[in-house]
């Protein structure tokens, strides 16, 4: 085992990782109240019922990879108030992991955020984790001119914008569709099993390399 995780990433130079349910573990829920914001956003801004802005909601996030981008793209959105709206959550569920941070302070390379949500949003949750100082790039939605993963477009902009290798660099995300694109780029990737991604689709398996479901043991275990 140490032998094959060696292999395949001693060369690494940057570690790009996502945010939510990847840094944190998925059975904290906090999407569960982002889908309430975000639904409560639409039924206000679209003078909706409750129930028929969140059947909206999902046909977006379907139709468009995110709500936001089919509200943008449906109903000319400017994306600010909804970004602040649906983002100012209730962090106190997150539970905090010691092992964390010297996890990432042990693991040599760059440490670089890449998120669907907002790089503010993702202030928040790494001062909240207390591991904000381990990462010196970030990159959201905003970021990605609001196109989300797992398009390709936006992985590109990220390694052109923050100097990455992608044959130097890994992936560290929670859902393995969006590791396709990474992989497909030339970067290694790393996949965190938890909430509902707890299996691989036939395409996902010949695009992910490593999987774990505890994020802060599996970098504790990689040779230095």
């Amino acid at each position: 085992m140490q032998e094959r995780l060696k292999s395949s990433l001693d060369n690494i130079a940057v570690w790009v990782f996502d945010l939510d349910n990847t840094l944190y573990p998925a059975h904290c829920d906090l999407g569960a109240q982002l889908g309430q914001r975000m639904g409560a956003f639409v039924a206000r801004f679209l003078n909706l019922p409750l129930d028929q802005a969140r059947v909206l909601q999902k046909k977006y996030f379907h139709a468009h990879g995110t709500t936001l981008r089919g509200l943008m793209l449906e109903h000319d959105l400017h994306p600010d108030d909804y970004l602040d709206y649906v983002h100012d959550l209730d962090l106190s569920g997150i539970p905090l992991d010691d092992r964390l941070g010297p996890a990432l302070q042990a693991l040599p390379g760059r440490k670089v955020i890449y998120t669907n949500a907002t790089n503010k949003h993702a202030h928040r949750v790494l001062g909240h984790l207390g591991v904000k100082h381990h990462f010196d790039g970030f990159f959201d939605i905003i970021d990605a001119d609001f196109i989300p993963k797992p398009n390709q477009q936006p992985y590109e902009t990220l390694l052109r914008r923050h100097g990455i290798d992608p044959n130097r660099a890994a992936m560290v995300e929670d859902i393995a569709q969006n590791l396709v694109p990474a992989s497909n780029l030339g970067m290694a990737t790393v996949w965190v099993r938890g909430g509902r991604n707890i299996a691989l689709t036939d395409e996902q398996l010949q695009h992910v390399q490593h999987t774990t479901d505890d994020l802060a043991a599996w970098i504790g275990e990689l040779p230095n």
